[in-house]
């Protein structure tokens, strides 16, 4: 299964909000390849202006905006028949620490605005579905793995405000379609990896050995600790956190899927790789890529975060029985992706 049929959105219009942002920009390029028209929205807040490689598409348009602005929100989806719900305020895991009650508040901001225009936009409009965007980290609190859809609403809520707020984001979305009967999809990406992430405003500096950084994701930070020369290379807590890396392209396919599967209306989706990796794992395998076999790995673990959960692990069998859809870009692979991108980013100044 897990293949793209030419032009399956042709006619088709999709909103997609967050355009500007890291899964975003993966989900409007699956769009267009698919055949769809895409709206892009997206007020900059987290990079700054950006540059991408369809901004001069005949498919595509963009309005630089606030999502949480109702009106122009409602304006845009009354010609598009889907919307994608990507916009939010996030950061690596310093932000889950330094901004706690603005990642709550904004994105509650956010959400909220973005349903309030798709019920308006709904009754005699082309809206046919909302493909909400959530997170892996609405399993933070589990006990017990693989986290099987349904997990979610049986374990205890999140303990960060970012992880709550995106477990939030699920209630809204059931919500508008109990009350105003608007239909939806969840997806759930686990552990985003790809190219194309810039240093996001309002960062916050993270001293990390030798190195400060200001992205607070794992594996671009790992590259540029390594490709700065770090030895040992210092890694958060223990590096036995185990996490399902999974490449950028792969998971808007699923979500893409998601968003044309009729059997999905209505539904939840785990959207990952099958594969476990712990921390010290990867940062072996971006030791060995940036260095080659001859010199020999050694790290020592800095303090972790608060919030640094010790295990995310989905069952994907639902994406793969209902979506056909699975993540097949191995680890390995996507590292000759990203490694000579993020050293040609370290270059430009990007990150």
């Amino acid at each position: 299964m897990d293949t793209v049929v030419e032009g399956a959105g042709a006619g088709l219009r999709v909103l997609v909000t967050g355009s500007a942002g890291f899964i975003g920009g993966y989900v409007v390029e699956e769009l267009l390849a698919r055949g769809y028209a895409v709206t892009g929205i997206d007020n900059y807040s987290k990079y700054g202006p950006v540059t991408k490689s369809y901004d001069s598409h005949p498919r595509y348009r963009f309005v630089e905006g606030d999502v949480r602005d109702v009106d122009l929100v409602t304006d845009l989806l009354v010609d598009c028949d889907h919307l994608v719900a990507g916009a939010a305020l996030i950061g690596g895991i310093s932000y889950f620490h330094t901004y706690p009650y603005d990642l709550l508040a904004t994105n509650e901001r956010i959400m909220a605005a973005t349903c309030d225009a798709a019920i308006r936009a709904l009754p005699g409009g082309r809206l046919q579905k909302v493909t909400y965007i959530s997170s892996s980290m609405v399993f933070e609190s589990t006990d017990h793995w693989p986290s099987v859809e349904g997990d979610e609403r049986k374990i205890p809520p999140p303990l960060s405000s970012y992880g709550f707020q995106k477990l939030a984001v699920e209630y809204f979305a059931k919500a508008a379609w109990d009350q105003y009967q608007v239909p939806f999809t969840i997806v759930r990406p686990f552990n985003c990896v790809g190219v194309g992430e810039g240093r996001a405003l309002g960062d916050v500096e993270i001293p990390s050995g030798n190195v400060k950084l200001a992205m607070s994701h794992v594996v671009p930070d790992l590259i540029q600790k390594v490709l700065k020369g770090q030895d040992p290379l210092h890694v958060l807590g223990d590096g036995q956190q185990v996490r399902h890396y999974t490449y950028g392209a792969d998971l808007a396919r699923g979500i893409v899927s998601a968003l044309e599967s009729e059997a999905a209306h209505n539904e939840d989706f785990n959207l990952s790789t099958a594969q476990s990796t712990t921390v010290l794992e990867l940062a072996e395998l971006i030791w060995t890529k940036c260095h080659g076999d001859g010199r020999r790995f050694a790290f020592v673990s800095d303090a972790a975060f608060e919030h640094d959960v010790q295990k995310r692990v989905p069952d994907v069998t639902k994406a793969r029985e209902v979506l056909g859809f699975t993540a097949a870009t191995t680890l390995d692979d996507m590292l000759d992706i990203v490694v000579p991108w993020v050293r040609q980013a370290m270059d430009d100044g990007i990150i």
